[in-house]
């Protein structure tokens, strides 16, 4: 009998290792415009953004932005946006992706207080649709649809 990973692969899709951290999050290595980061992985994020004091460690070229960012809390979070740029998930790669740019200083220092790493940002539904991606929450993997966009 095959397994989950032989099928993916078999179907063209690439495998990503998911670190779950101490706040039960997930955590995955990405690139953006070549330069590394760790992000978390949320599903429930419409899109990805990325921490508005990492514009120029990731060179993001950015515009203002009318639309705002919500989570959780009560309260909405003004925003830039970034286009053209090129995300890469393990092997997994999109060119010409937008992000969101928001203050993610919150985010990290709820992180900090559980003595988790910070992280650059986070990689949302955007790129978990556009990759048709399978969560094997067991193993800990993402998978990607590898195919050309």
């Amino acid at each position: 009998m095959q397994d989950l990973k032989e099928f993916l692969f078999e179907q063209g899709y690439v495998r990503v290792k998911l670190k779950k951290t101490i706040t039960n999050h997930f955590e995955i290595k990405a690139k953006i415009n070549g330069i590394k980061g760790n992000f978390i992985l949320d599903t429930g994020a419409s899109k990805s953004c990325v921490g508005i004091e990492d514009i120029e460690h990731f060179n993001l070229k950015t515009e203002a932005s009318e639309e705002k960012a919500s989570g959780a809390g009560p309260s909405e979070i003004d925003t830039l946006i970034s286009a053209e740029n090129k995300v890469a998930v393990g092997k997994f790669k999109m060119k010409k992706m937008s992000l969101i740019l928001i203050d993610l200083s919150h985010i990290n220092k709820a992180l900090e207080k559980q003595e988790a790493d910070p992280v650059k940002g986070i990689l949302g539904a955007d790129i978990l649709i556009k990759g048709k991606s399978i969560i094997d929450y067991n193993k800990k993997y993402l998978y990607l649809l590898n195919k050309k966009n």
